[in-house]
């Protein structure tokens, strides 16, 4: 057992470490870019260019899940399945945490599949925290939304509020 599990820890390692990476290289750029664009415009965006950065950046994230998944299916091709569509398609079950169990890891590298799924729930977790903010971020930017939600930060309600405006610069 311990012949096996040495491989098999390696490999998880080197892994796990280059999927992190791959997704923290990935979100930095994207916030930098998000940065950038939602920078640009003074007062806010209109509901078209708000929806249009969201499937921007919704994009970028299934690209960016579709390196990580390459990279596990990478992997997998080198040393578990002949083949690079059965390599991807077990990368992706596992990684989309459906495991359908049609195709399975030989037993050498068996504990990959779940560590491969748990990856993928913590980087989708990381990507759905991506988009919250982002679509925060657009709704604190427009100030017609802030007063319709009652936004307490909305710069024409706090005119007329003395102690909103001291709370805030206190």
């Amino acid at each position: 057992m311990k012949m096996i599990l040495i491989p098999q820890a390696s490999a998880a390692a080197l892994l796990l470490i280059l999927t992190l990476c791959l997704q923290c290289a990935g979100v930095a750029a994207l916030v930098e870019w998000l940065r950038g664009v939602t920078a640009k415009g003074a007062q806010g965006f209109g509901p078209v260019r708000s929806a249009v950065l969201v499937v921007k950046s919704t994009i970028a994230i299934v690209i960016l899940h579709g390196l990580v998944i390459l990279l596990w299916a990478s992997f997998y091709r080198l040393q578990c399945f002949p083949s690079w569509e059965l390599s991807f398609y077990f990368s992706s079950s596992s990684y989309a945490t459906v495991g359908y169990g049609d195709v399975t890891l030989p037993s050498r590298w068996r504990l990959l599949g779940p560590l491969e799924s748990m990856a993928g729930v913590l980087m989708c977790g990381v990507s759905v925290c991506l988009l919250f903010a982002t679509i925060t971020r657009l709704m604190d930017r427009d100030p017609r939304q802030s007063r319709k939600l009652g936004y307490a930060n909305d710069p024409v309600a706090l005119k007329g509020n003395r102690f909103a405006n001291e709370q805030n610069y206190a």
